[in-house]
């Protein structure tokens, strides 16, 4: 099995594409090792003790190294964890627990007025198909929170959180797109 490497706009974050599907729908971020105790894989490489950030996109494994960890150390362990996850076809998630679950995809979402629903579903769609491609070639995602009297409320997510960039892609280009196809839209901010 060959697992690829590709970095992405945040240094400190490297995108690893094993060939196959990592998740079927949806992306999940670990941004805690408490976080990362859902899955046997996001758990096994915050052991390491030099990652922040864990991500699974659907065909890819965003992991951000700590603050001053080099690549060249970090990242042949991070390999060998994913080789040997997806070589034993090990599951991505362990079975739900008493008192543990996965947050849910809507979690943290703000009530949209019914009122605004077309401009809503006008941004959402947007998003879906200009926006969360771009950002997941870059090893992250971003997802909608809300919109409310002009503010559109998005989450970045794995390299994407936290990236030096991240700002400027909302301000400069998620912002600018929003704006030009939906008039409604007067400002986009990171929750």
């Amino acid at each position: 099995m060959l697992i690829e490497t590709e970095t992405t706009p945040n240094p400190a974050t490297l995108k690893f594409l094993p060939g196959r599907t990592v998740m079927d729908n949806g992306t999940r971020d670990f941004a805690t090792p408490e976080e990362a105790e859902a899955s046997p894989l996001a758990e096994a490489i915050y052991a390491l003790g030099d990652v922040t950030g864990v991500f699974f996109g659907r065909d890819f494994v965003s992991v951000t190294a700590a603050p001053g960890v080099a690549w060249s150390s970090l990242k042949p362990d991070v390999l060998a964890i994913l080789l040997d996850h997806f070589s034993a076809g090990m599951p991505l998630f362990k079975p739900a627990r008493a008192g543990f679950s996965v947050p849910a995809e809507d979690e943290g979402v703000t009530t949209d007025d019914p009122a605004d629903a077309e401009i809503v579903a006008q941004i959402k769609e947007l998003i879906e198909t200009r926006v969360r491609p771009a950002v997941a070639n870059d090893g992250g995602d971003i997802v909608y929170r809300g919109f409310d009297k002009g503010k559109v409320y998005l989450k970045m997510q794995g390299a994407c959180a936290g990236c030096p960039s991240s700002s400027a892609t909302l301000k400069s280009g998620i912002e600018q797109l929003l704006r030009y196809y939906v008039p409604e839209v007067t400002e986009v901010r990171a929750v």
